[in-house]
């Protein structure tokens, strides 16, 4: 069982049990994060394609740590004219543990839409 999730701008494919690291999110370490944003959804039997999103499927994880990725350096030139600018960036992430990926019953909302055609009988 997989999804592809939409979170900071980009895309995801992520699996119970799988550690991804997303750009820094809002949540505090130990903590648990829910992303509704399923574009796909894939059980064993089939695969859903959300127009954008899947309905009733939520990914739940858990953040373990935040941190800072490796440096890159940043330099700017301009030929002849003595300009020189040296810049370092370390982009921040939260790691993340995914815990479980959940698609709730569609029961429910059948029940409902029989009563209304009993109803209009």
């Amino acid at each position: 069982m997989y999804a592809i999730i939409e979170s900071c701008g980009k895309q995801y494919k992520v699996s119970e049990g799988d550690v991804v690291f997303f750009e820094k999110l809002d949540v505090e370490e130990g903590k648990k994060v829910t992303f509704s944003n399923v574009i796909v959804f894939s059980n064993d039997e089939k695969v859903e394609v959300g127009t954008p999103y899947v309905k009733g499927v939520k990914v739940e994880g858990k953040v373990v740590s935040h941190g800072k990725g490796k440096k890159i350096i940043v330099y700017k030139y301009k030929a002849k004219k003595n300009y020189r600018r040296t810049q370092g960036h370390r982009q921040p992430y939260s790691k993340v543990e995914i815990t479980k990926i959940a698609q709730t019953t569609r029961k429910a909302a059948e029940p409902k839409a029989e009563k209304a055609e009993k109803v209009a009988e």
